[in-house]
């Protein structure tokens, strides 16, 4: 008796995992065909390196003073 309801608890215990394979596989493709979903941190640090980057290429660097005494037509040996 015992071994009877075991075959039959593996059985039932192996259609189960097989059903819940199969709708594992279709739940991993639906996902797949959805955009995926930027978290609002992602987003605001991206909106914040785009800042950043906008704010390097308006950058110019000031011009370094001469030093007193050094004229353009002199070179120094």
């Amino acid at each position: 008796m015992f071994t009877i309801v075991m075959i039959i608890a593996v059985v039932v215990l192996a259609v189960a995992w097989a059903i819940y394979g199969i709708y594992d596989y279709k739940m991993r493709q639906e996902e797949k065909k959805q955009p995926k979903q930027a978290s609002e941190r992602l987003q605001k640090t991206r909106s914040e390196v785009a800042d950043y980057a906008k704010k390097l290429a308006e950058y110019k660097p000031p011009k370094r003073p001469k030093p007193p005494g050094q004229n353009d037509q002199s070179k120094p040996s």
